[in-house]
């Protein structure tokens, strides 16, 4: 038995396309996110701005109205461009359903780490506690980024 650990030329180029498409398909990402990012964190700034509440529970609701918003688009852009999706079928509700389920995996992990910031710990460099909380946003984001990138990439619009 010959065990070769270098890869056949096929097995290379593929990889090679993979990693390419991959890192394509990722800067897309980064691009739609930071778009949805900011339709997220425009409505939970206006959100706080009308309910007067930056921090406990209450924020976490204010956190999912506005993230569930942001998520009806960013499955719309992701479809269409980052993915390259531009299937239409009976499916199409359900790959919808699947989108919502990896997004609710994010928006747990999002709104968990926003209420650990804006409730245990108190707004620094002179920040009012509802600018607190869009930096608390921002934070989460990052955090809940790599798991909707590699949910949908694995479990949405695989290929």
């Amino acid at each position: 038995m010959d065990i070769n650990p270098v890869p056949s030329p096929e097995v290379a180029r593929f990889s090679k396309a993979w990693f390419f498409r991959t890192i394509k398909q990722f800067s897309k990402f980064i691009i739609v996110g930071g778009i949805n990012t900011g339709i997220d964190v425009v409505i939970l700034r206006i959100l706080v701005g009308v309910t007067g509440i930056t921090g406990g529970i209450g924020i976490v609701v204010l956190n999912a109205v506005s993230f569930s918003v942001a998520v009806v688009n960013s499955y719309f852009m992701n479809k269409l461009w980052t993915f390259e999706d531009k299937t239409r079928s009976e499916k199409e509700p359900f790959k919808f359903s699947q989108f919502f389920a990896v997004s609710l995996i994010g928006i747990s992990i999002n709104s968990g780490v926003v209420y650990v910031i804006t409730t245990f710990t108190q707004p620094m460099f002179g920040l009012s506690a509802e600018n607190w909380v869009v930096v608390a946003k921002l934070l989460a984001t990052g955090f809940s980024l790599v798991w909707n990138f590699v949910g949908y990439k694995l479990f949405v619009f695989k290929k």
